[in-house]
C-alpha cells in the first residue's frame, strides 16, 4: 500500500499594509515560486514582469493584489524576500563624495518602511470651489499603461490614471474620470495653470514610498557619506 509523504509546512508571518494598516499574513518563497523569482529579475517585459509580482504575492499571501498601491506592493515584497533569502541584503553603492569609488554595505531589510512626505494630501485645491481628489497607482495601472517611472514625458497620463474624482461647487457637484475619455481628462489636467499643477506634483512627490538613509564610507577617502534608497531596486544588490 502506497504511502504519502508529509507535508512541509512553511512559517506565517503577519504585517499591516502601510496604506491602511490592514492585517495581513504572508509566508516565504517556495521552490515553486522560483521561476516567478527569475522572471522579475531577468525580464525585460515590463507586463511581465508586474504579472510575475503579482502572482508571486498572491501565492504567499491571498491578498487580491490588484487593487493594492504600488507601495503596499513593494512592501509586501521586500518582506516576503526578507523572510525568504535573508534579512540582510549586500549592496554595492557609489560613494557621492567621488562619483566613483562604489563601496560594499549592509542593509537589515527589517528596518525599511515606507515613508510619507511632509504635507502630503490626496485632495487637490484649484479654484473656486473646484478640486480633485486623488489615488494612489496601484500595479495594474503601471502595468497596462506600460509606465516603469514617473517622468516628464508621462507625467499627464499618470495623474489622469490617478484622478479618483473631481467636483465643483466644493464638493456638490462630482465627475468620475470613469465616465470620461482619456483624452478628456488629459484636456481638464492641461488647463491647469502653474501653481495648481505644482499641487498635483507635490501629491506624487510626497506620496508614501519604501525609503532608507544609509551610511556609507568611502574605502578611498574614508569620508562617510547618507545616501537615500527609494523604490525595490535600490534595496537589493
Amino acid at each position: 500500500m502506497k504511502t504519502n509523504l508529509p507535508s512541509i509546512t512553511a512559517p506565517v508571518y503577519r504585517d499591516v499594509l502601510p496604506s491602511n494598516e490592514q492585517e495581513f499574513t504572508y509566508r516565504p518563497f517556495l521552490v515553486r515560486e522560483e521561476k516567478l523569482l527569475q522572471l522579475i529579475k531577468d525580464d525585460g517585459d515590463l507586463k511581465q514582469i508586474y504579472l510575475s509580482l503579482q502572482q508571486l504575492i498572491k501565492n504567499c499571501t491571498g491578498l487580491n493584489v490588484d487593487t493594492l498601491s504600488v507601495f503596499d506592493i513593494e512592501y509586501i515584497f521586500l518582506n516576503i524576500r526578507a523572510k525568504s533569502v535573508g534579512e540582510v541584503s549586500k549592496l554595492r553603492l557609489l560613494c557621492p563624495d567621488d562619483n566613483k569609488t562604489y563601496a560594499d554595505v549592509e542593509l537589515d531589510l527589517n528596518e525599511v518602511r515606507v515613508q510619507v512626505g511632509e504635507d502630503h494630501t490626496n485632495k487637490i485645491e484649484l479654484d473656486n470651489g473646484m478640486g480633485m481628489i486623488m489615488q494612489y497607482p496601484t500595479i495594474d495601472s503601471f502595468r497596462d499603461s506600460g509606465i516603469r517611472n514617473i517622468t516628464a514625458d508621462n507625467m499627464l497620463d499618470v495623474i489622469g490614471s490617478c484622478i479618483l474624482q473631481i467636483y465643483e461647487d466644493e464638493g456638490k457637484k462630482v465627475y468620475d474620470p470613469k465616465d470620461q475619455t482619456k483624452k478628456e481628462v488629459i484636456e481638464f489636467i492641461e488647463q491647469l495653470n502653474t501653481k495648481q499643477f505644482k499641487k498635483v506634483q507635490n501629491f506624487f512627490d510626497t506620496m508614501p514610498k519604501l525609503k532608507h538613509e544609509i551610511k556609507v564610507k568611502n574605502p578611498k577617502t574614508k569620508k562617510e557619506s547618507s545616501i537615500t534608497l527609494t523604490g525595490l531596486n535600490d534595496f537589493f544588490g
